[in-house]
């Protein structure tokens, strides 16, 4: 069912591809440190968008490596990994299980229920670190099966179904993106759904498997009215996306603000930076100009915590007073 949200590769830089590379290859590495080759066949181009999408919205910070595979056995390559690469991982693989048990469902397919006992297996073993989200996906992933097997032959109901499961696995926190992430993800997954259906149709009706298109197929304008929902489909998710960059903006409009006050504007200060950061404590300052691509949104200030020059490699440690930080130990 995935594989339809690709790069353009031949629009993009050498270096803007290699960026897209090493997190596709992160996160294969991740699947295979977390569920063995089995998980690596799991990896997908769509759950990558995801990572992407994801990784350029909070922007966690990336441990980059070099690491050999089997598709590249004679030299290294660049890999990166965050956090949420795991997140992403672990998704991938709930998914991959799902579509396992679908195929044993519909086709009877021995290497679908081969896999998905030996990854379900697998799953079972790791600890349930997103309890609330696999019972919120798995809910909206039975509704979608048991539509299926009543032969629901509504396009919409079903993409739709499809639909909520993705906006669940888009939407990985409660905060001010949450809404426009379900969204995202709610029309992504309609896209994802409608394009596998369209281009599986032919096939489902040669061997009598379900398909909600199927009676929509012979009829006159079907391939025009599969453009025009898929169109509208993947407007509707730019749509979302324009509004998370939207939202960047008016970060970077406050940030913008606080550079421009005059140095007796000291209460002025104050307020924005209570506006621009995602906690300030009591006391905390910033000597203007201050630079972040979100304004600061995503940084805690301590109480007190005062920045009166630029920070330095020495000041991206973690410290709490004089004692440095193992940062390994608290994750």
């Amino acid at each position: 069912m995935f594989g339809y949200i690709v790069v353009n590769q031949s629009e993009m830089k050498f270096k803007e591809y290699d960026v897209y590379r090493s997190y596709y290859c992160g996160l294969c590495q991740s699947l295979k440190e977390r569920y063995g080759v089995l998980g690596q066949l799991s990896l997908n181009y769509d759950m990558t968008f995801i990572l992407m999408l994801l990784t350029g919205l909070y922007e966690p910070e990336d441990v980059v490596g070099q690491c050999r595979c089997v598709a590249h056995p004679f030299e290294k390559h660049q890999i990166r990994r965050n956090l949420f690469t795991d997140y992403v991982a672990d998704m991938t693989v709930l998914f991959a299980c799902y579509k396992a048990e679908d195929d044993w469902e519909d086709e009877h397919s021995l290497k679908g229920l081969a896999y998905s006992y030996l990854l379900g297996k697998k799953c079972r073993k790791k600890p349930l670190l997103y309890a609330d989200k696999v019972r919120s996906i798995s809910l909206a992933m039975q509704d979608f099966v048991d539509a299926e097997k009543q032969g629901d032959a509504d396009i919409d109901t079903m993409a739709g179904l499809f639909g909520k499961v993705m906006a669940q696995i888009v939407s990985c926190r409660e905060d001010e993106w949450k809404d426009n992430l379900e969204r995202l993800g709610f029309f992504l997954g309609k896209f994802i759904y409608l394009m596998d259906a369209y281009e599986d149709v032919e096939q489902d009706i040669k061997k009598g498997t379900y398909n909600p298109l199927k009676k929509r197929y012979e009829e006159p304008g079907f391939e025009e009215e599969c453009r025009q929902i898929l169109t509208m489909m993947m407007s509707e998710c730019c749509k979302e996306f324009e509004e998370l960059v939207g939202f960047q903006m008016t970060c970077l409009e406050k940030m913008y603000d606080y550079n421009q006050t005059r140095p007796s504007q000291m209460e002025k200060r104050a307020e924005l930076i209570k506006e621009m950061f995602a906690e300030a404590g009591e006391g905390c300052y910033i000597e203007p100009p201050f630079y972040a691509n979100w304004g600061g949104r995503h940084v805690h200030l301590g109480n007190p915590c005062r920045v009166l020059r630029e920070l330095n490699d020495h000041d991206r440690e973690y410290y709490y007073r004089d004692r440095k930080i193992d940062w390994d130990t608290l994750k």
